[in-house]
């Protein structure tokens, strides 16, 4: 792996850096004491996205997109971490699932989606099923040659904006050795279609303004034509797509710890007590010392899962410890830093509580720490037999 960044990698991380500090930054106060995204803003914010070329990034350019590889695309999201989630959604990267499109529905869901006329939502998630995608209730079965969809999704981000859904419903179960096993087909369903409701969720600590909603499907029908993949191959298309945006979730926490990190540096080089800067007693100098430290190992560690991805070699490993440790790295960098600038940690004079609150999530979402854990562990121990 080459550890120094090419020019154009520099370019990448200094125009999205720009664009984050110059078109995000202003507008982050507004969204924290409104929970909203006014739909100017939103407007203005993808118009400058596409018109900058980084709409779709994560695509390649045989479809329309700037054909980033995934250390390139990483760089970006590590850069957009810095910045307000509600905000920098509108920034522009599609699910890269809708490579998996064919015939029409590439004209009708993933050029639309490059271009930024279409905005999609993954939906997965359930009330009873979060970290077992195995246990969905939300089904389809067939009737009269078409698919009718009953059940519910929660927690899915970016459904108040999108303009169709890809959605993951169990369409059948396979007996096997350990029990039960549900089968996965994945839809394409479009806002509006009869018999379907997209709802307000519920109102996060983390994060404001970025909603998150509920889905209801009460006997919602579906021609063939809205599968994506072969029916009852939605894992087939979730693990060649997915995968990967734990990769999202690492980077943009290695992004989001550097900016808190900058507050807790230049607070602990310019807060006197007892006559000098707090940064020169031990107490507070290790803390930073400790933190860039964790920073610089997290950041490393994702660049490297990505890069692997980008020489086609096995990284399913490498991502779950990149999320894992990312994630849990920004809980105790924003922690830390809130503790050395104490009492005004929490005043909403400054961003530090609002990183503390939106550092929660990421140990949650696109899969836990115990599941990162267990990913992991089972890598090791599969090839040994146990």
């Amino acid at each position: 792996m080459q550890f120094s960044l090419t020019d154009e990698q520099e370019m990448i991380v200094s125009t999205v850096r720009s664009f984050v500090e110059n078109e995000i930054y202003p507008h982050e106060d507004v969204v924290e004491r409104t929970g909203e995204v006014p739909k100017e803003i939103a407007a203005e914010i993808k118009r400058k996205t596409i018109d900058f070329g980084f709409y779709a990034c994560n695509f390649p350019q045989s479809v329309g997109g700037a054909g980033l590889s995934h250390l390139e695309f990483a760089l970006v999201e590590r850069e957009l971490g810095r910045g307000s989630m509600a905000l920098n959604h509108f920034f522009g990267r599609p699910q890269n699932i809708l490579m998996a499109c064919e015939g029409d529905q590439k004209e009708r869901y993933l050029l639309p989606a490059v271009r930024g006329e279409r905005m999609d939502a993954l939906a997965m998630t359930e009330p009873d099923a979060g970290s077992d995608v195995r246990g969905m209730k939300c089904s389809a079965v067939r009737d009269g040659g078409d698919w009718v969809l009953n059940g519910s999704k929660h927690f899915i981000s970016g459904a108040d904006h999108a303009d169709f859904f890809i959605v993951f419903v169990a369409t059948g179960v396979d007996e096997t050795p350990r029990g039960p096993k549900k089968r996965i087909t994945t839809f394409l369903v479009d806002r509006g279609t009869p018999g379907f409701e997209v709802r307000s969720g519920y109102n996060s600590v983390s994060h404001r303004g970025y909603k998150n909603c509920i889905l209801n499907f009460d006997d919602c029908r579906l021609p063939d034509a809205q599968v994506l993949g072969a029916v009852d191959g939605g894992f087939a298309v979730m693990n060649e797509w997915l995968y990967a945006t734990r990769i999202t979730v690492a980077t943009m926490s290695v992004g989001r710890a550097r900016r808190c990190f900058d507050y807790a540096l230049n607070y602990a080089a310019e807060r006197e007590q007892f006559g000098q800067p707090i940064g020169k007693f031990q107490g507070v100098g290790f803390q930073i010392a400790d933190m860039i430290t964790e920073i610089d190992a997290a950041d490393f560690l994702t660049l490297a899962a990505a890069w692997r991805l980008d020489q086609g070699l096995p990284a399913n490993r490498e991502i779950a410890s990149a999320k894992l440790y990312a994630t849990e790295m920004l809980a105790r960098v924003t922690d830390t830093t809130l503790q050395i600038f104490g009492g005004m940690g929490l005043m909403e004079d400054f961003p530090i509580e609002r990183f503390w609150r939106d550092a929660r999530v990421e140990r949650i979402w696109d899969g836990t720490s115990e599941i990162q854990r267990h990913i992991i562990s089972r890598e090791l121990l599969r090839p040994l037999g146990a």
